[in-house]
């Protein structure tokens, strides 16, 4: 790190921009889960959601505001941030946005408001109908009313790549003398290039009244492929914060990667003027968390977190990287948290070679509560059992993913004779149906049946019941669970992954469901809440059924009153 340099601010937006991409739904619980994630990888500002779109909505951005917000796990020390992370609500240019925003992060250490307005011309005639001068008039008393209610407040012109130049500097300078502390940039519909974006950042702080008292942001959309690099060239023009989502997700074609632009400040310490505190190490481990937990499939081959982003298959590149690293590796891998230890784990290895394991791959800390920790290491020992050449990394992300999803239930009451199993001081989350028996008949020319008994916490009784189906044997699997549960039930996704080689790697399936529509149209505006489901086995359909009962036993166990708000609802485009 330099002394030259100035601190860049991470503005990540996962859980507002990122949880807009197509299909995407997070309950609460996932949301808290990937803020905790986000503040112990060092994100300065957290953008925890749109709080006027739903009481559900409201109610998550408040629970990490008094959660996560007061949290300093792994932000303290030398080259980390030292202090608590901003959860920030978006707000759009009205009082009841705006008061609600604030009523939903005020409680956490340090908080923002972020209140936008579009300025482009084509916003301003066709979405809005209003004029620049009341553009301008109403930029001043919307910011204005949110600096009455906290002092941190950045404003964003939505569009403003597409904005006149002119036009956007006295708008900016309205929000600057109306209270405004970070002003954002935001290529809304990722129509720049990286020389435009570069050149409107710096004309904006040249040519901006008041712009040497704030702080100027970028945000970037992916639609030509160039969030990245514009997001650097802003850096390179001036700016000092970047808005930006874990794996790139978000609307269309998704945001800014986070991973992306820390790893070029990383690699490059020279070429920026700027320097970061994030803990690169948990990239690998937070990337994951956020696939598994969004049902956004990270691509094989993308940047930092890809799967196949330190693999060499050529012959030459494994020649020279056999001989020094650096001859075909510019990122050691295990600067962002891909492991390349030689602690090999197997039936014989305890509670201790896990936990250093785990913390090797990203887990360590409080990343996993006791009753995790407990239900990861008996899945362990279950595991390595059952493997003859051992459990491999990718086996142990999976059992994390594994344990997270079945953890994050909201607890049912058991039945009498029910016991309920947890850490000292901790109650477990009682999930209303568990596996309790599969037998599954299928082949060429034979019509599939399954046999499934599950058991029901609540009532203390075990069912079986028994369904045929001409698609194979995971419907069959599926279509007798629902017959149990009796909830008419619509699979929105599904797909089976293996999570090393070998013939005995575990195979980690995941599953989206919601109940049947009530309305035709219901299912493409998101009026439905969606839950997900992952689970891992060395057996796929035994891997299948147990994912779908853990999407079954959020849908059983979701609150109706904590519902958040449609998938059209809750997007907005900045």
């Amino acid at each position: 790190m330099s002394a030259a340099t100035d601190k860049l601010i991470i503005f990540d937006t996962t859980l507002r921009d990122g949880e807009q991409s197509p299909g995407v739904t997070l309950n609460t619980e996932e949301k808290i889960e990937i803020a905790r994630q986000l503040s112990r990888l060092g994100v300065d500002v957290l953008e925890a959601g749109f709080p006027i779109a739903s009481p559900g909505d409201f109610n998550a951005v408040q629970r990490i505001a008094r959660e996560v917000g007061p949290l300093m796990e792994g932000r303290t020390g030398e080259g980390r941030v030292n202090q608590e992370m901003v959860i920030c609500g978006l707000a759009r240019s009205t009082k009841n946005d705006i008061q609600t925003a604030y009523d939903a992060v005020k409680e956490a250490p340090r908080h923002r408001i972020h209140v936008f307005l579009a300025t482009s011309d084509i916003h301003l005639e066709f979405k809005l109908k209003i004029s620049r001068e009341q553009c301008k008039e109403r930029i001043a008393e919307m910011v204005g009313f949110a600096k009455s209610l906290c002092q941190d407040i950045e404003f964003s012109p939505e569009d403003a790549g597409r904005s006149d130049r002119a036009f956007l500097c006295e708008a900016l300078a309205v929000a600057i003398r109306a209270g405004a502390t970070t002003l954002n940039i935001p290529d809304t519909v990722g129509y720049n290039t990286p020389q435009e974006y570069g050149d409107l950042i710096r004309h904006l702080k040249a040519n901006t009244a008041g712009a040497e008292s704030v702080v100027f942001s970028t945000h970037c959309h992916d639609d030509l492929g160039l969030a990245t690099a514009n997001t650097l060239a802003g850096i390179s023009g001036g700016a000092r914060q970047v808005e930006v989502t874990i794996n790139g997700i978000g609307e269309r074609a998704g945001n800014t990667s986070l991973e992306e632009v820390v790893m070029n400040i990383h690699t490059h310490p020279s070429a920026y003027p700027v320097h970061h505190t994030i803990n690169t190490r948990l990239f690998f481990s937070t990337s994951r968390m956020v696939e598994d937990l969004s049902g956004m499939v990270v691509q094989a081959n993308k940047a930092i977190v890809g799967r196949n982003a330190f693999l060499h298959e050529s012959g030459i590149h494994q020649d020279g990287v056999l001989k020094n690293k650096q001859t075909y590796e510019i990122i050691r891998p295990e600067d962002v948290g891909v492991t390349t230890g030689n602690l090999a784990l197997g039936k014989h290895s305890g509670r201790h070679a896990f936990k250093t394991k785990l913390e090797d791959l990203g887990y360590g800390g409080a990343a996993l509560s006791e009753t995790q920790f407990q239900m990861a290491f008996t899945r362990f020992k279950d595991l390595a059992d059952s493997k003859k050449s051992g459990v491999t990394d990718g086996d142990m992300h999976a059992l994390v993913a594994d344990v997270r999803s079945s953890s994050l239930v909201a607890g049912v009451e058991p039945a009498a004779d029910e016991p309920e199993a947890a850490g000292a001081g901790e109650v477990a989350a009682v999930q209303r149906f568990a596996l309790r028996g599969l037998q599954v008949i299928t082949g060429v020319g034979i019509t599939p049946t399954a046999t499934v008994t599950l058991h029901d916490a609540v009532s203390g009784a075990e069912a079986t019941d028994v369904a045929l189906a001409n698609n194979g044997p995971i419907e069959a699997t599926f279509s007798a669970i629902q017959r149990i549960v009796g909830i008419n039930i619509e699979l929105l996704s599904f797909s089976v992954a293996a999570t090393s080689e070998g013939q005995d790697t575990l195979g980690k399936a995941s599953v989206r469901i919601s109940r049947v529509q009530a309305s035709p149209d219901a299912a493409a505006t998101g009026g439905e809440a969606k839950f997900s489901g992952l689970a891992s086995d060395v057996d796929i359909i035994t891997a299948s059924a147990r994912a779908y009962i853990a999407a079954v036993n959020r849908m059983v166990s979701h609150d109706e009153a904590d519902n958040r708000a449609s998938h059209r609802d809750r997007s907005v485009g900045i």
